[in-house]
Order: C-alpha cells, then sequence, then structure tokens
C-alpha cells in the first residue's frame, strides 16, 4: 500500500466510525422519543431496556450505513481539498480517481457487508428487537395509586386512598375505599366494599404478591341466596362485619413483562432473510394469479340463465347482433306475477355478482399488496447494500468540489442528500406497493436518480469544476446583466433611428 493509499484512508476511516457511533445514537433517540410514554412506568429491569437498546442498535445500522459514508467520504475529500493536499496529489500527476481508489475498495467491502448484515443479522434483530418492544408496551404500568383517585388496574379491585403519608413511611395510607368483585363476572357489579380507616401496603416474595394491612374497618358484602338471582332484590342478602386488623393478599401476576413467544413474529417480512423472502413472494404471486384467472369461472355459480338453441336460426347466430334486441322487443308471454318474480330473480343474482365481484376485488387487492410487500422487502437487502456505494460516489465528489471539512457544510450536504435519498424511497416504495410501477422498478428508484446525480458530480470533480464557487455564479449574472443593458440600449438606438427616418 503506497502511502497515498494511507494518507487517504486515515483521513477516512476516523470519521467514518464517529459519523456511525453518532447515527446510531440519533436513530436511537428517536426511537426512545417515539415510544417514551409506553417505555416508562414499567416495572422492567434494566437489563431489559439494555437488550432492547441493543437490538434497536443493531436494528439501525443498516440504515446509518450509508449516511455515515456520505458524510465521512464528504468530510474526508474536504478536508484534503481545504489544505491543498488534493491540490499537491493532483500536482504530482495523480487523478483524483486514483486518489479515490483505496477509499473506493473499502467502501465496496462495507457493501458487500452490508448485504450479509441485511440477510443475516438484521432479520434476528428485527424478531428480538420488535417482539421485546411488543412486551414492553403491553406490560402494565407500575402500581401506582394516588390520593383521591380509584385505581382500577388491579384485577378485580378498585382501591381509592384518601392520603398517603411520605417517606419514611410511605406505606402508610389513610381513608380506603377498595370495592372488590368477581373477575369471571364483570356484568354483576361490585359485591363486596371494604372500607377502612388505615392501612398499610407492601409487598412479599419478590413482588409477587400485594399485602394490603387494615385497620378499624367494615366490610360490607352482598349475595344471593340458595335458588335466587342477582336481579331479584328479594332474593339479595346483605351482611356487614367489622374488623380491627384484616389482611388482603392480591397477586400481582398481571404485572411485570410477560415475554411473547417469538414465533407468532415469524411472519412478517422484516423477520426474514432474502431466500425466505423471494419463497414467501413467489407463493403469494401464484395465489394471486390463481386468484384472478378463477374470478370469471367461480362467478358463475351466483348467476343462472336458460337458453334453448332450437329458436335460432339454422345459421350460427353472432356473439352480438340485432336479434338481441329482436327478442327484447318481443310481447312477453308470460304473466305479469311471473314477470315480477324474474325481474326479482335476476335483480337477487345481479347483487350476488355484484358482491360476490367486491369481495373478491378486495382479497385480489390485499393479496396483491402482500405479494409486492414481500417482494420489495426483498429487493431491499440488496438496494440498503448498494446505496453505500452510491452515497460514495456523492460523497467523495462533491468533497473534492466543495473543500471544506469538519463538521459543519458537509453535515448540511449529507442530510439534504439522506433526506432526498428518504423521499425518493418512500415515493418509489410506495408507486411499487400500490402496482403503479414495477416492484424493482420502485425499490432501485432512488439508487438510480443519486447515481445518475453521482457521476455528474465524479465527472465534475475530474475536471477541477469550480460548481460551487459564489464568485463564478458572480461573474456569470455579471455577464448577464451586461447583455442585457446592451440589448436595451441596442433596442433603444434602433428606436431613436427609425424615429428619425420617418
Amino acid at each position: 500500500m503506497k502511502k497515498i493509499d494511507k494518507l487517504v484512508l486515515r483521513s477516512f476511516l476516523g470519521p467514518f466510525v464517529l459519523t456511525l457511533c453518532i447515527v446510531v445514537f440519533i436513530f436511537l433517540m428517536r426511537l426512545i422519543s417515539q415510544y417514551l410514554n409506553e417505555l416508562v412506568g414499567k416495572d422492567i429491569d434494566f437489563i431489559n431496556y439494555v437488550k432492547l437498546l441493543t437490538y434497536f442498535s443493531l436494528i439501525t445500522i443498516p440504515i446509518a450505513l450509508p449516511l455515515a459514508v456520505l458524510l465521512s467520504s464528504l468530510m474526508t475529500f474536504g478536508n484534503l481539498g481545504e489544505f491543498f493536499e488534493l491540490t499537491a496529489i493532483k500536482s504530482a500527476g495523480i487523478s483524483t480517481w486514483r486518489a479515490m481508489r483505496s477509499v473506493m475498495v473499502v467502501v465496496m467491502c462495507i457493501t458487500l457487508f452490508s448485504f450479509w448484515y441485511n440477510n443475516e443479522v438484521a432479520p434476528w434483530a428485527n424478531l428480538k428487537g420488535y417482539s421485546l418492544l411488543y412486551d414492553i408496551k403491553t406490560a402494565k404500568a407500575t402500581l401506582n395509586i394516588k390520593e383521591g383517585i380509584f385505581y382500577n388496574d388491579l384485577p378485580g379491585y378498585n382501591i381509592k386512598v384518601d392520603k398517603k403519608f411520605p417517606a419514611p413511611n410511605e406505606r402508610s395510607l389513610k381513608g380506603l375505599v377498595i370495592y372488590r368483585h368477581p373477575t369471571n363476572d364483570y356484568n354483576a357489579g361490585n359485591r363486596e366494599v371494604i372500607l377502612a380507616d388505615s392501612g398499610l401496603m407492601y409487598t412479599i416474595h419478590d413482588k409477587a404478591y400485594l399485602v394490603f394491612e387494615l385497620y378499624n374497618g367494615n366490610q360490607y358484602s352482598e349475595s344471593a341466596q340458595s335458588g335466587g338471582a342477582y336481579s331479584s332484590a328479594d332474593n339479595r342478602q346483605f351482611t356487614r362485619s367489622h374488623f380491627g386488623h384484616y389482611k388482603m393478599v392480591v397477586s400481582l401476576e398481571s404485572f411485570g413483562l410477560k415475554r411473547t413467544d417469538e414465533t407468532q413474529f415469524q411472519y412478517h417480512e422484516y423477520m426474514k432473510d432474502a431466500v425466505e423472502l423471494r419463497r414467501v413472494a413467489d407463493s403469494l404471486k401464484k395465489e394471486y394469479k390463481k386468484s384472478r384467472e378463477g374470478l370469471f369461472t367461480q362467478s358463475k355459480q351466483y348467476f343462472s340463465y336458460a337458453f334453448r338453441a332450437e329458436t335460432l336460426p339454422k345459421q350460427t347466430a353472432p356473439k352480438y347482433g340485432k336479434w338481441v334486441d329482436s327478442l327484447l322487443k318481443k310481447k312477453p308471454i308470460v304473466s305479469p306475477s311471473e314477470k315480477e318474480q324474474i325481474v326479482a330473480t335476476a335483480l337477487n343474482q345481479a347483487q350476488n355478482v355484484k358482491s360476490y365481484a367486491e369481495s373478491n376485488k378486495t382479497y385480489i387487492s390485499e393479496k396483491g399488496k402482500a405479494w409486492y410487500r414481500y417482494d420489495l422487502e426483498m429487493h431491499h437487502k440488496y438496494t440498503q447494500a448498494v446505496s453505500c456505494f452510491v452515497m460514495f460516489l456523492l460523497g467523495a465528489p462533491l468533497g473534492a468540489i466543495i473543500k471544506k471539512g469538519g463538521f459543519g457544510i458537509p453535515v448540511l450536504v449529507s442530510v439534504l442528500f439522506f433526506i432526498l435519498s428518504y423521499v425518493l424511497t418512500l415515493q418509489g416504495d410506495k408507486w411499487a406497493k400500490d402496482g403503479l410501477v414495477l416492484v424493482p422498478i420502485g425499490a432501485w428508484f432512488s439508487n438510480a436518480i443519486l447515481l445518475v446525480v453521482g457521476f455528474y458530480f465524479a465527472d465534475r470533480a475530474m475536471k477541477d469544476s469550480r460548481l460551487f464557487d459564489k464568485d463564478i455564479y458572480v461573474i456569470w449574472l455579471e455577464k448577464i446583466k451586461k447583455k442585457w443593458n446592451n440589448g436595451a440600449v441596442l433596442k433603444k438606438w434602433r428606436k431613436g433611428k427609425t424615429i428619425y427616418s420617418n
């Protein structure tokens, strides 16, 4: 490896690792802000939160790689241009492409790594991350009974506390009202009420059970006599009992994290590799085509018709012709009641056919969208990898043209092109999912557009174009203004000459 390659690689690898970490951190902050209300306040171990952040860090790497390549390429060649190192390289007879060669080889390796990562690691990380996120979102919040408000997250209980004493006696309660009702019959209402002047609240057996120790209270209950019904007031029996100390134990089984079987999430396209996506897409494609081809044949069972061949002339009747109109113009040979029955039958069959057609249209449309979705995700395994190389073709020539390093202009330019790439990807995906374009066209739409732009910037960089220099555009505007003024003066002179001659 020559010294020039070492110089360029040393300038590239440092910003690449740094920007990759920054981009992953930004995407993690976006995740936390999106699900903040559903992640906090849950009785979840710290280890599970660490696992969640780890999984989503792995998920965001394929998205962060293209942006990191773009930003680091811009910074690398921008720094080389700003400190005239790129100028010295060119003065030694070395072309810009030769200076970019070592970085291009590294970016090709990153592209291959990105495809392997998308195909092998990303499906596993998606399965682990999204299943854990679902379990955390569906987990109940930590037991938090507030003063003066009924708390009903405990199955079978509604609890209100008038006063909670502050630390160190935060478990001490005053003025408790507890409604206890059976969990298997919510329509029966509250059949048991407990009132207590004070009490203690604490958990036992590693927070598996919640204990209420109640003092100086009354218990009111309602029960039905044998053979009676709760709907009849005559068969109800009310009881009241006083207690000085009463201990009530409640299970906290519904709280905490309950892990769902991960196989329930494996149907999603994000959890599959390219081979599985291709197999599912081909299967959905066959079902889609089979449903469309069998639609007309299956629709015949929803209507019937009578046809007598002897009523036609001996020659072959045309498929469409005036003979149909002549039959319709004939006088009816059926009674009015039979005519009403025929019309009602025809209307019923037409409605059945319409309903069948609408339901099958929805079914076929959803089947087609599922096919497009799986096929699109299969193509994205390749497009996300290739986008790393496309971003390099954008970043390296732009850095050589702009000649500005650091985190100023390169960050701005990188964000603009990343937003453009994101918008083009969303637009292509939408066209592909709606069936407006072929899936490969929609999937590769963004890369194709940006690749053309990248080759244009590369051509400008090879020719030492001053594309982003302010002086070029100032001189260009001055020339246009001068031509405009010369044209106006010429027109004025011609107009004066015409008046003088007349």
